[in-house]
């Protein structure tokens, strides 16, 4: 476990609840605990006096600069590169907050560092963008790129963010991970491995409906496609993606070519009428009904936060597993247990890119964590167990050298 955390700038005032001064507004501990920010840039060598300052700083820097100039590859042996992420974010997409902008956006940037450090041993620094055009975001990350051993692409709204990551990947020799996509569709592809396992079914027997559109929901879809589920439809706010709508973006028009192969069109309704698997990444409320028409022995997974799309009480009448996306209920699906081994695994090997078979071997590994313990309400480990990110790091790197994309 980590050491425990002195703020070394507790001097700085405590706001109230409204974030200002005001002493007649009550003590929030949420705005005690991020006084001053949540992190700090420590020294990992001593400064003691003149000889360490000579080798830490000039002249001593000048050998070590110069031997990376002769071979660049060694920037990754002498300084933190490979062993630092860059969380980027524009701010347009914050939680459940929406777009509020890069400065409200850093609580949460700070927040993924630090979970980063906690739960990966990776070092990551947030970057909060003053822009929402997509290729001056591109270009401010590429011109950053030297400094950082990989990228992680934070609440950025879709659909730009699909081609931010895609034009960062094809510009950048380094992993770019969406999390919100991929660190989403790792842990539920975990989970719901799990729960057919429970069950005595695999993923080709299942057919799942995916509520919500957006990047977690289009990477949840293709994902668990390329993991061989049976079939899957996804709904956004007019109903089922299908080829017979006029109004798709790009995004979902290629959504539509790749997912409901049953060819069902309507409402979501609907479309879990039957279904095995219902994935909740839009928000919203389900109609009790709909959840009774799912097939018996059904798994909901409701990851809305606050308020889930079925809340599990109702879930648990119908279904055989149910999961949400927060820590009071059981089976929480938290991002938390993905990209941190995820980054270190690639980190460890010098990875140019995360690949599909990689984020498939992170997916196998956080479930093979749960082991014997499988059991309805324990279909994913939880973030404290000290299993899940050497688990996840070692079966990343594994992949990445199978895959041919390590470079050590």
């Amino acid at each position: 476990m980590a050491a425990e955390i002195v703020n070394p700038r507790s001097d700085i005032p405590t706001p109230g609840a409204a974030g200002v001064n005001n002493t007649d507004e009550p003590f929030d501990p949420a705005f005690a605990l991020h006084r001053g920010g949540k992190m700090a840039v420590q020294s990992t060598v001593p400064i003691r006096d003149k000889d360490d300052l000579s080798l830490a700083y000039t002249p001593g820097v000048a050998k070590v600069c110069s031997a990376i100039a002769d071979q660049p590859e060694l920037v990754h042996d002498y300084t933190w590169k490979s062993q630092v992420v860059a969380v980027v974010t524009d701010g347009t997409a914050v939680l459940g907050l929406g777009d509020i902008g890069p400065e409200a956006s850093l609580p949460v940037m700070e927040g993924k560092a630090i979970l980063f450090k906690q739960f990966g041993g990776v070092d990551a620094v947030p970057l909060a963008l003053a822009t929402t055009d997509v290729d001056e975001i591109v270009d401010t990350v590429v011109r950053l790129a030297p400094s950082f051993g990989g990228v992680n692409l934070e609440d950025i709204s879709a659909p730009r963010c699909f081609e931010i990551e895609r034009k960062l990947q094809e510009r950048l020799d380094i992993p770019v991970f969406h999390d919100d996509q991929h660190g989403t569709a790792v842990v539920t592809l975990s989970a719901l491995r799990n729960a057919a396992k429970l069950s005595g079914r695999s993923l080709g027997e299942l057919r799942g409906v995916i509520s919500g559109a957006g990047a977690a929901g289009v990477a949840i879809a293709k994902f668990l496609l390329e993991a061989g589920i049976g079939d899957v439809a996804v709904a956004d706010r007019k109903g089922i993606v299908s080829k017979d709508r006029d109004d798709l973006t790009e995004v979902k028009r290629e959504l539509a070519e790749l997912t409901n192969r049953a060819g069902i069109t309507g409402s979501l309704e609907t479309a879990l009428a039957g279904a095995d698997v219902f994935i909740g990444v839009s928000g919203g409320t389900v109609p009790e009904p709909a959840v009774a028409s799912m097939a018996p022995g059904a798994f909901v997974f409701a990851m809305a936060n606050p308020n889930p799309e079925v809340h599990p009480e109702i879930a648990h009448k119908y279904a055989s597993v149910v999961a949400t996306g927060r820590s009071d209920y059981p089976n929480q699906i938290n991002n938390v247990l993905a990209f941190p081994g995820i980054f270190a695994g690639a980190l460890q090997v010098r990875a140019s890119r995360i690949t599909e078979g990689m984020k498939i071997a992170a997916a196998n590994a956080l479930a093979d964590v749960v082991g014997d313990e499988l059991a309805a309400d324990f279909v994913i480990p939880s973030p404290f167990d000290e299993r899940v990110a050497p688990a996840v790091t070692a079966a990343v790197a594994a992949a990445a050298r199978a895959e041919g994309v390590a470079r050590r």
